[in-house]
């Protein structure tokens, strides 16, 4: 398409842009098939844009388009919108561009899928690169096969020394012009596989060729989704405006200032002294995590195997990122660690470390407290022993002690690593090897924001250093306009989690009396006044049926009646998507189909997950909930 009419209907399109396209971080599920993520979005896109429908009715429309993708993090209408309008102008179709907000993920993630093929990457540029893509590091820690071609101009990579016509060519135009067809990648003639567009103001654009197998889209799309973020909602407006030759929307300023009120707050909410790490999301700051400790491992215990130790149904995002670090990485292995129903986290914990130390393994533990979605809180004493029991290889030499890695979103208010003497003695973590990261997007900022966080304690802190190296690489700092949501946000997060804790127990206590034959997983009294305050429950519905399929597959419609009798009836309030910690309302989902997404299938939890705010209208859900027993059960 002309750039003439690609500008015409961006600014068009800006001037009605529904204002939750720029602040929502949650997404509706009930107008969302994951299977055609993207797709289904600009399919209507499209159908409107083609449309007579002009003013305020364009607005209402663009807001009621389908979901583009379930998680802001990786994908939202905006994004959909600024890939769709760079193909346009080159020719290619939506799905062979991706944006991201790093300037270094879409080279690793193009590296990564060449490495699992088997395939040299090579690497030409004219320009600068990325400052803090340290390419010795890549190699020795992420062991994938990059070659780098300084050149003056694309056009003479082929003439360049070292240049391979079977490797896979990745050209990286610094200074990137969003306006500019890139011929580089579009002739015929050309021997470019992707072309990497940087911006440093904005985020960076990875275009996939027209000779590029399908594969290598979802490949690379998969980097996006777990490793890192797509460019912000933010940042993608003032790409469109780029575009559409308009003003841009003024970025965030003060990010000094926030920088250090984010970290201060954090430390003080944590009881910890030492470095505050904050990424783009939860996952990457997980990412930065598990790369950070293969680093630390590899210099502190060469040649030594290296072991993730992971719940088989823990979040979906953490599980997949595991099981793919391994894939990636023949030194680094799975070991699962079963924590909810009838398993007890103390006694695995002993059981897989008694085994790795037969074995002089690396031992790399990552757990939620409380775990997700059963809401259940191990016996901390008996975990913080059986973290600091010491054992013997085979050989009679001490066993590497453990790194416990806490994921503390549901209740990122316990103080698990403080050196400071805690009245609850939850502080189990502050002796031996801990880290604690928490995501942002819940309760630290309210659902304002997608960023997380990490600290470590006392012990820990070389570890976190070489997670803050790694975090650099990768460039998944969190953005300026993160920064400054969590310093709004973070100074109130005690008094909401609370509140929320409140309405949530008197939630569970409703529906206990109401409907007593249901199961409800939630904190104990006694764990709450130990400082366990969640606001999220998950609940099995009784069901009926001969069989357990029958059975099953009564409670499965069950949960979606429920569900949908919330969202309908109070649409101002209950919403149908996966968060936590938001500051108004009622959230409600099925982790099995959600969260726990690339979990085994005999690992999932078919049950409804619900997440209550500091303020919504509890007498109302729980008229509602009324009606759904008497209507249905």
């Amino acid at each position: 398409m002309e750039q003439k009419n690609i500008q015409q209907q961006l600014k068009h399109i800006l001037t009605h842009t529904p204002e939750d396209w720029l602040k929502l971080t949650t997404h509706r599920l009930d107008i969302y098939q994951e299977n055609q993520a993207k797709t289904q979005f600009l399919q209507a896109f499209e159908e409107l844009m083609n449309s007579e429908i002009s003013g305020a009715a364009f607005t209402e429309r663009l807001a009621q388009l389908p979901t583009a993708y379930d998680y802001i993090r990786l994908g939202h209408p905006l994004s959909s919108v600024l890939e769709w309008s760079l193909a346009q102008l080159q020719g290619l179709s939506a799905d062979r561009v991706i944006c991201f907000q790093s300037l270094s993920m879409p080279l690793l993630a193009i590296a990564r899928t060449n490495s699992l093929a088997g395939k040299v990457t090579q690497i030409a540029y004219s320009g600068a690169l990325p400052p803090a893509l340290d390419q010795d590091l890549i190699k020795k820690v992420y062991d994938y096969q990059i070659e780098w071609l300084p050149v003056k101009d694309p056009s003479q990579i082929q003439d360049t020394p070292g240049y391979q016509a079977s490797a896979s060519l990745v050209y990286v135009e610094s200074n990137f012009d969003w306006t500019a067809q890139q011929s580089v990648l579009t002739a015929t003639d050309s021997p470019i596989d992707y072309l990497v567009g940087l911006d440093a103001a904005l985020g960076s654009v990875l275009y996939i060729g027209p000779n590029q197998e399908e594969s290598s889209i979802g490949a690379i799309q998969h980097v996006r989704r777990r490793e890192t973020v797509a460019i912000t909602p933010l940042n993608a407006y003032r790409g469109l405006q780029r575009l559409a030759n308009e003003p841009l929307e003024q970025a965030e300023i003060h990010q000094a200032s926030n920088q250090k009120e984010v970290a201060d707050n954090i430390r003080s909410i944590t009881g910890t002294k030492g470095e505050v790490l904050v990424a783009s999301s939860g996952l990457s700051m997980q990412y930065a995590i598990m790369m950070g400790l293969v680093d630390y491992a590899q210099e502190q215990h060469p040649g030594k195997p290296i072991k993730f130790i992971v719940p088989p149904n823990c979040y979906g995002g953490t599980n997949d990122q595991a099981r793919r670090l391994a894939q990636s990485l023949d030194q680094v292995s799975i070991v699962d660690l079963p924590v909810d129903g009838d398993n007890d986290m103390v006694s695995s914990v002993e059981q897989v470390l008694s085994q790795l130390s037969k074995e002089d393994a690396v031992p790399y533990i990552i757990a939620e407290i409380p775990t997700n979605p059963r809401v259940e809180v191990p016996n901390l004493e008996g975990l913080a022993a059986a973290l600091r029991k010491s054992r013997q290889t085979p050989s009679g030499t001490a066993a590497i002690a453990p790194v416990f890695i806490l994921d503390q979103t549901f209740c990122p208010n316990v103080p698990f690593l403080s050196q400071q003497s805690d009245e609850n003695n939850n502080n189990i973590l502050a002796e031996g090897y801990a880290l604690a990261y928490a995501s942002g997007s819940k309760f630290p900022s309210g659902g304002k924001c997608t960023a997380g966080y990490c600290v470590g304690n006392q012990q820990s802190q070389a570890m976190m250093s070489k997670i803050a190296t790694h975090l650099t690489l990768c460039d998944n700092e969190a953005t300026a306009r993160q920064y400054a949501k969590l310093a709004e946000q973070l100074p109130s997060m005690l008094e909401r989690i609370e509140k929320a804790y409140k309405n949530t127990r008197a939630f569970v206590a409703f529906i206990e009396k109401e409907l007593p034959e249901a199961k409800i997983n939630f904190v104990s009294e006694d764990l709450a006044q130990r400082g366990f305050t969640p606001s999220v429950f998950s609940l099995d519905l009784p069901t009926k049926g001969d069989t357990h399929q029958e059975r099953e597959t009564h409670k499965r419609a069950l949960n979606h009646k429920l569900i949908q009798m919330m969202i309908t009836q109070i649409p101002e309030e209950s919403k149908y998507c996966v968060s936590y910690g938001q500051l108004k309302g009622c959230y409600w989902t099925i982790p099995a189909t959600s969260t726990q997404g690339t979990t085994k299938e005999t690992d999932k939890d078919y049950i409804v997950r619900v997440s209550l705010a500091p303020e919504l209208d509890l007498e109302r859900h729980q008229s509602v909930f009324s009606d759904f027993v008497q209507k249905h059960i």
